[in-house]
């Protein structure tokens, strides 16, 4: 069992390190936009859009790598100063009451944006924007992410359930 939950760890980290490295390409984006718009006076739809595309898959597919890391926003007042049992369950409480029925919903009551966005080939609604199937793959990602989440807070109820045997 335990060699799965370290397998989902070791795929968030995977995950999110490797997507995190897509920052310098979006600052680059970002000042190749501003550069032609206001030095230029070019301005490209697609490009504005595959900035969002790419800040939006950064967000969506970090997210379990920052619950993996404890990196994730919480509110810290209390939380920092309790003893490790503490923490362990309300992090096993935590995941289990809250993260994973969230995900779970997140991630079936996504799945019909998703399907819909690849069967009428959903492409972007300003002239110039990006074409099929570039949203389509950005909405793909919800459900990925929703199900990344659930297993983490699986990942993380398994881990405060063994802190708290052995404490």
């Amino acid at each position: 069992m335990e060699v799965f939950f370290r397998g989902i760890q070791s795929l968030s980290t995977g995950l999110g390190k490797s997507v995190s490295k897509l920052y310098p390409l979006m600052i680059l984006l970002i000042f190749t936009v501003v550069i032609l718009r206001y030095f230029f006076g070019v301005g490209w739809i697609w490009l504005q859009e595959i900035i969002l595309w790419v800040h939006a898959l950064i967000f969506l597919l970090v997210a379990p790598y920052a619950l993996e890391e404890d990196a994730h926003v919480r509110v810290d007042v209390f939380y920092r100063q309790w003893p490790e049992k503490t923490k362990s369950l309300v992090n096993l409480f935590g995941a289990l009451l809250f993260l994973c029925p969230f995900s779970l919903f997140l991630f079936f009551s996504s799945l019909d944006y998703v399907l819909t966005s690849w069967n009428i080939g959903e492409a972007s609604r300003d002239a110039g924007g990006l074409p099929f199937p570039f949203i389509s793959l950005l909405k793909t990602t919800i459900p990925i992410t929703a199900l990344m989440l659930f297993l983490q807070g699986l990942s993380m109820s398994y881990f405060s359930i063994l802190k708290l045997k052995n404490d």
